[in-house]
């Protein structure tokens, strides 16, 4: 009997945990939003990397790694696609309104199913493919694309997802021999450094309009709000992960994984704060068919 109860303690702690990691994920895209009228989201994305090299750095030197390494492909592989997910993240949060941002995004679990079909021969059962067909259902509610075609932002959102989950595919790799710091490091440096790169080949290149964002010009912000909201973001980019991190260890991960889903009306809440239209019943539905085939995944 006490185990039960403490069993469904640890549980709860793990909903609040991950409630509060929600709440702050959302938040985050919000200050992402805002940031997005001073500067380019590739700017967004080079600051908080960089902040983000020196706490990691910070944290090995005080403890470093003890996992043994190797396989470096695949260690820059995740670095690559975890920048490819960001600046097309924060691109579209800037873009389109937040919730809708937030909701592509989150079809990353669809596609983490399909590259373990293709990848690792896995299975999909009648959960997963269910999950399948109501989750880009979801898309269909959410984008109306006029034809087959999407909006180019609703289309860059979703390979944002896309990238995501190979970003996660490749994590599960490498889990076992790199430290997660290491790993962490991997996707903040070259997030740092492909940005940077980016920043001094734009004013030697000409790229198509709807690629400008991928070269934009770089400059310092030069107002203190705006380095504090970048300094804000990164300060609960990092809670949020660490809350999360929590979640999954007291709570069971179906349950945790749920309620990480609460972060889109959150997401949605913030977003009205900040101008975007509220969403319509289309939308609405598009949102909740993709969290449920999040839910459906789970069970998978």
């Amino acid at each position: 009997m006490k185990r039960k109860i403490a069993a469904i303690h640890a549980i709860d702690k793990g909903i609040l945990y991950m409630l509060a990691s929600a709440l702050i994920s959302a938040m985050n895209g919000a200050v992402a939003k805002m940031l997005g009228e001073e500067i380019s989201a590739m700017e967004i994305v080079f600051f908080r990397n960089l902040i983000g090299v020196a706490i990691i750095l910070a944290a090995l030197r005080h403890t470093p790694p003890t996992l043994p390494g190797g396989r470096m492909h695949l260690l820059f592989l995740r670095g690559l696609f975890g920048f490819s997910a960001m600046i097309l993240f924060f691109y579209t949060i800037t873009t389109i309104p937040l919730g809708v941002a937030i909701t592509l995004n989150k079809t990353s679990p669809l596609f983490v199913a399909i590259l373990a079909f293709f990848l690792m021969k896995e299975r999909l059962n009648r959960y997963a493919i269910t999950a399948l067909i109501l989750g880009f259902a979801g898309v269909i509610f959410i984008t109306r694309p006029e034809g087959i075609a999407l909006q180019y932002e609703h289309l860059l959102g979703l390979m944002g997802g896309f990238f995501a989950a190979c970003a996660y595919a490749t994590i599960k790799k490498i889990r076992d021999i790199y430290d997660a710091r290491v790993i962490v490091l991997s996707f903040v440096g070259i997030g740092s450094l492909l940005p940077a790169l980016l920043f001094l080949a734009a004013p030697h290149v000409e790229v198509p309009e709807p690629l400008a964002f991928l070269f934009p010009r770089f400059s310092v912000p030069s107002t203190p709000l705006t380095w504090a909201l970048i300094a804000f973001m990164a300060l609960i980019s990092t809670l949020s992960q660490w809350l999360l991190t929590k979640a999954y260890t007291l709570g069971r991960a179906g349950i945790v994984g749920v309620v990480s889903y609460t972060n889109i009306p959150f997401a949605v809440g913030f977003g009205w704060i900040l101008g975007d239209p509220f969403p319509d019943l289309w939308v609405w539905t598009g949102i909740g068919l993709i969290v449920l085939a999040g839910m459906l995944l789970k069970k998978s």
